[in-house]
C-alpha cells in the first residue's frame, strides 16, 4: 500500500516538475492577481493530473490506445487556447485601465473559480499526461484487475505531488508580484509571461 502511494508521488512529481506553459501561466496569474487565484489554478492542474492518474490506473493500455490517435488534434486545441490566453493577457496589460479596476479583473482567469475551471480544462487538453500515467501503470504491471485501495493511493499520491508543486509555483508568483508592485513591474511580468506562453504554444504546434 505504501509502495503504491510513493509510486503515485513519484509519478505526480515526474509530470508536474518540468516547467511548461501551465506553470508559467500559474506564475503569471499569481504575480498579477493574488495567491488565491494562483492557488486555484494550481489545484486545477492537480485535479486534472489526479483524474488522468485515475483513468490510467483503471484503463491501462486501453487508455493509451484510445488517446494516441487524437493526440495531434488535442495538441492543436491546447496550443490555440494558450495563444488566446497569451494574447488576452498581453492586451489586458497594455490597454489603459481606470484606477478603480482591480489587479485581477473579473473576466478571463482573474478569479479563483475561473482560474480553477480554466486551468483544469486546459490541462485536460494535454493527452501526454494520461499516456504518461498509463505507461507507468503498464510498467508496474498493475493493469489487470488493479487492487482498488492501492489504485486509490496511487491517485492520491499523484494528486498531492502535483498540488504541492503547483502551489509552490503559485507562491513564487506571489513573491514576484509583491516585489514588482508598481504598474511597470506588473506590465513587464504580464508581457514576459504572455511571450513565454505564446512561445511554448508555438513549440507545441511544431512538435511532432
Amino acid at each position: 500500500m505504501t509502495g503504491a502511494f510513493l509510486a503515485g508521488l513519484v509519478a505526480g512529481y515526474g509530470v508536474a516538475v518540468p516547467v511548461g506553459a501551465i506553470a508559467v501561466l500559474i506564475l503569471g496569474l499569481s504575480a498579477r492577481t493574488s495567491f488565491r487565484v494562483g492557488a486555484a489554478a494550481a489545484l486545477g492542474v492537480a485535479t486534472a493530473d489526479g483524474l488522468y492518474a485515475a483513468v490510467a490506473v483503471l484503463g491501462g493500455a486501453a487508455v493509451a490506445d484510445l488517446v494516441t490517435p487524437i493526440a495531434g488534434p488535442l495538441r492543436l486545441v491546447a496550443a490555440a487556447v494558450l495563444l488566446v490566453l497569451a494574447g488576452h493577457a498581453a492586451w489586458r496589460a497594455l490597454r489603459p485601465r481606470p484606477t478603480s479596476a482591480g489587479g485581477g479583473g473579473g473576466r478571463s482567469l482573474g478569479t479563483p473559480g475561473r482560474a480553477f475551471a480554466g486551468v483544469l480544462t486546459l490541462t485536460l487538453l494535454n493527452p501526454a499526461t494520461v499516456v504518461y500515467f498509463a505507461a507507468l501503470v503498464l510498467g508496474r504491471g498493475e493493469t489487470a484487475g488493479p487492487d482498488r485501495p492501492a489504485a486509490a493511493l496511487f491517485v492520491v499520491g499523484a494528486f498531492l505531488a502535483s498540488a504541492s508543486w503547483q502551489l509552490l509555483i503559485a507562491g513564487g508568483g506571489t513573491l514576484v508580484g509583491r516585489a514588482l508592485t508598481g504598474p511597470r513591474g506588473r506590465l513587464v511580468t504580464a508581457l514576459v509571461s504572455s511571450a513565454i506562453i505564446g512561445a511554448l504554444a508555438v513549440g507545441m504546434l511544431l512538435a511532432r
